[in-house]
């Protein structure tokens, strides 16, 4: 029996005293502000990530996956404007099954009608407690998820518009309310300047391998040689590249093939390193020198005219040997060794100690490697970009590098060299050049 005091026993015996109004209204609100302030943690993560990113397909899948867990919502899409900004580009979705997917699979991009459509023309945030019921709504495409709730925002900066927000069903079915919409807001203004940068860098990037390959050459006419060469920027380039390769005849008939690699990935080193290609072809087309004195005399003009870059080469020169054979004859200035694969697919690296970066040390001795050549042997250049990777030894590089070679020796030398950029056992995080020669075969 409840004494006078009001108190209750609860189903353990003991007796429980309920708390006072204003006790509970405190209980609540501390209970609220907890909530707030987790819910304002996960969205200073969120913003923090997406802000640090540059990729912009990452960019764009970060912001849908952070709009869902700031709101508890089930489903989530970002419509991306196409240039015009009158119809969507794309469209990345958050939330949906392996299930769900494949049924949407066939479905083609929102087509700017319904509400996504009024959302582009109307970029102010908008929530929908019943979608069917709103007069903008045409409804879902045949195999899409049921969706009752809707919230959607513009990502913009000042008055460009990227695109839209979406989001749909809280998770604890509740419809969205202001404190998920002022969230999302913080969320889309974040992601907008995250777009804005990423497509910036883009251009950016896209410029700098533009300027890079300016200064590659076009490879002239060799014959009787075959020659290819393929350059490729790193996986995730911030900064001009120093990967320079060149191949040319001589005036005396031999073939000079040079790849190098100046250390650097600014201005200075672009500049370095097309100052450095200059040079080195007047000074191979200047007399018939073996290639070890083309170097030294090189690195004491660069020494002479303060061309400030360590630099890394190989310098190849093929001549004919007679009956069908060639010689190749090169120096090496701290690069990695010339790789050779034989028509039946032998592949062997022509490996000595390696001679002084260009750079270092202008009165340094250098050295000449001199090796016979039979018909149809390729001759394979390249810079370190190709093999090291951070968590593997150089020799593990170099070994699967010879492996792919031989495999495909067989193949057009363009085609080759593409199959070697493509597949690279390095880790992507630098810049790579090959060139490949290939001598006559046997007549």
């Amino acid at each position: 029996m409840d004494g006078a005091g009001g108190s209750e026993r609860g189903g353990d015996g003991g007796v429980r005293f309920p708390l006072d109004p204003g006790l509970q209204r405190i209980s609540a609100e501390l209970r609220d502000l907890g909530r707030a302030q987790r819910r304002l943690q996960v969205l200073m993560a969120a913003m923090l990530a997406v802000s640090r990113e540059l990729d912009l397909g990452v960019v764009l899948s970060r912001v849908v996956s952070a709009a869902v867990e700031v709101t508890g919502a089930r489903y989530g899409a970002l419509g991306v404007l196409d240039e015009d900004g009158v119809g969507l580009a794309d469209f990345i979705t958050a939330g949906l099954d392996e299930e769900e997917r494949e049924r949407l699979a066939g479905t083609h991009l929102p087509r700017g009608r319904g509400l996504l459509g009024y959302l582009i023309r109307h970029p102010e945030p908008l929530r929908v407690d019943d979608i069917a019921r709103h007069p903008q709504s045409v409804g879902f495409p045949e195999g899409h998820p049921a969706m009752r709730t809707l919230l959607g925002v513009a990502v913009r900066v000042q008055e460009r518009v990227y695109g839209n927000l979406y989001l749909s069903e809280r998770r604890d079915d509740l419809p969205f309310d202001e404190e998920d919409e002022a969230m999302l807001v913080a969320l889309a203004g974040a992601a907008g300047v995250a777009i804005e940068n990423a497509r910036l860098f883009e251009r950016v990037r896209d410029r700098s391998e533009e300027f890079q390959r300016l200064f590659l050459p076009r490879l002239p006419d060799l014959r009787p040689f075959e020659a290819a060469a393929v350059y490729r920027p790193a996986g995730r380039p911030q900064r001009i590249g120093g990967d320079w390769y060149d191949v040319f005849v001589l005036p005396d008939g031999a073939c000079a093939a040079i790849i190098g690699d100046v250390a650097g990935h600014d201005l200075h080193a672009a500049a370095a390193m097309a100052q450095t290609r200059s040079m080195l072809r007047a000074l191979l087309c200047d007399r018939p020198v073996p290639p070890s004195s083309i170097l030294k005399r090189l690195d004491a003009t660069e020494d002479t005219l303060d061309v400030q870059c360590l630099t890394t080469a190989c310098l190849a020169r093929i001549e004919p040997a007679g009956s069908d054979e060639w010689t190749l004859t090169w120096s090496t200035a701290g690069h990695p060794p010339p790789l050779l694969v034989t028509p039946d697919g032998q592949a062997r690296y022509l490996a000595f100690e390696p001679d002084l970066p260009l750079g270092v040390d202008p009165l340094g001795h250098r050295c000449d490697h001199t090796r016979r050549l039979p018909p149809g042997t390729t001759v394979v250049l390249y810079t370190d970009g190709l093999v090291e990777h951070h968590r593997r030894p150089i020799d593990a590089g170099l070994r699967t590098l010879a492996e792919l070679a031989a495999a495909h020796v067989g193949l057009p030398l363009t085609e080759l060299c593409d199959v070697l950029a493509d597949r690279h056992p390095s880790d992507g995080h630098d810049d790579l050049a090959v060139l490949a020669l290939r001598t006559p075969p046997a007549r």
